[in-house]
């Protein structure tokens, strides 16, 4: 008769099985959240560059030139401090264009659709690079200490180090990204407060 191993050992031999399944996995998943955070940080530099241009007009300006001269959003636009105001100031032109008295609060309302979606993108960085990093680290630690066990102390080496570089590079990728969050949200309040201002100026003092 065969026998049949302790319930116990079969799980732990699971477990350990599947955690090392997922230690490529994790640690390629790092990098790509690393990769992320690169993209996430150039555009952040692009747009600041772009905001802190010399000469460069308030968005209200910006804004209530576009909405009284819809002919001219596109050449306003382009001096907006951002992306994504640029493409509001060209909707809410647009919108106010139409007559329709909700069109311009609709494209306000797209406006803060799209900043949330940008800041989803750091925001689940903030999440996941921590947890992604904590994984790196926990995974290479079970036989790191199994090479322990056999005196194999430049295998535990070699472990220690991977688990502390996901360690490293998952705090890293968290804290950059909780900081581009807070910056992003602060200059998108900001942005919308001067775009909300701008529309409720009555057309005829825009037209002025």
């Amino acid at each position: 008769m065969i026998p049949v191993p302790p319930l116990a050992d079969v799980v732990t031999e699971a477990l350990t099985g599947v955690a090392s399944a997922l230690e490529g996995p994790v640690h390629a998943l790092a990098l790509i959240l690393a990769l992320l955070l690169v993209l996430e940080t150039g555009r952040a530099a692009s747009e600041a560059a772009r905001r802190l241009r010399p000469g460069r007009p308030r968005l209200l300006a910006v804004a209530a030139g576009a909405l009284a001269n819809p002919g001219r959003a596109p050449e306003f636009a382009r001096a907006a401090p951002g992306a994504l105001a640029e493409q509001a100031v060209r909707g809410m032109a647009e919108a106010r264009a139409t007559g329709r008295p909700d069109a311009v609060e609709d494209a306000l309302a797209d406006y803060e659709l799209h900043v949330q979606r940008r800041l989803d993108r750091t925001r689940m960085l903030v999440r996941a690079g921590p947890a992604v990093g904590l994984m790196g680290t926990l995974i290479p630690l079970g036989p790191g200490i199994a090479a322990l066990g056999r005196g194999d102390v430049a295998a535990l080496a070699g472990d220690l180090r991977t688990a502390f570089a996901a360690t490293v590079l998952g705090i890293l990728v968290g804290t950059v990204a909780f900081a581009l969050t807070l910056i992003r949200t602060r200059t998108a309040t900001e942005d919308l407060a001067a775009l909300e201002r701008a529309a409720r100026v009555p057309v005829d003092q825009t037209a002025g």
